[in-house]
């Protein structure tokens, strides 16, 4: 049971978070940045083809990081809900819906691959449309993308307000994850209502959440949790 070992499970959550963030990295910097030109179809179609491994590589870490996220989610619930246990399993919920999204997502980025195979059935289609429509299921891929942070990012709201409140984790790190959040839930509605301005909001919004999200992750797998606090606050909870 997780009540038997509190910090021995805190630390395997930020081992796993640890892992999320650098396959989310890989995917989203080293495999989508790379391989797309947002503004000529032709070129991000030959950087695909050219690097088709890359791409299925970038695929497989995105969903990487939705199974990791599960044991995490979970995790993160049992330690946290002697704070409030509603909120709790609202993050729980959030998480879940953001997961389904981010998987379903996913496919947007397999379609590419599909487009340009060259199958036969695709030849009632230009190269140029096929071309086409491979950069518009990766920049559909990117609103999936903002869609599903959107719900992560209020899922980081609560977990900061969580973590500030618990007493057996540091109140910067519930600070920083809120901060973390709101700065994904600002990108997020700025993707979908003002898309030009993303662009540049970005290199701003990006930096926030970083620091957020590895400082919680390392702290987990570093020092855990204070253990005899966590265990007076279950106590009380019960």
């Amino acid at each position: 049971m997780i009540e038997h070992s509190p910090k021995r499970y805190a630390r395997i959550a930020g081992v796993l978070y640890l892992l999320i963030i650098a396959a989310g990295l890989f995917a989203e910097a080293f495999v989508r940045q790379r391989l797309t030109v947002p503004s000529d179809a032709a070129a991000t179609a030959t950087k695909i083809l050219t690097h088709e491994s890359l791409l299925r590589l970038g695929i497989v870490a995105d969903l990487a990081t939705f199974v990791c996220a599960i044991p995490v989610t979970l995790i993160l619930y049992v330690l946290l809900r002697p704070v409030n246990r509603d909120l709790a399993f609202l993050t729980v919920l959030l998480n879940l819906v953001q997961d389904a999204i981010g998987g379903m997502n996913a496919l947007s980025t397999y379609a590419p691959l599909q487009l340009l195979s060259g199958a036969g059935y695709l030849t009632v289609m230009s190269r140029e449309q096929l071309q086409a429509l491979a950069l518009l299921s990766l920049k559909a891929h990117e609103v999936g993308f903002a869609v599903a942070l959107l719900f992560f990012g209020v899922c980081c709201v609560i977990l900061g307000y969580l973590i500030y409140k618990s007493g057996f984790l540091p109140k910067i790190l519930g600070v920083l994850l809120a901060l973390a959040g709101l700065a994904y839930f600002v990108n997020s509605l700025v993707v979908i209502l003002a898309p030009r301005t993303a662009a540049t909001m970005f290199p701003w919004i990006a930096p926030v959440a970083f620091v957020g999200e590895l400082s919680f992750a390392l702290w987990l797998t570093v020092k855990g949790i204070n253990v005899p606090k966590w265990d007076t606050l279950a106590l009380e909870s019960r």
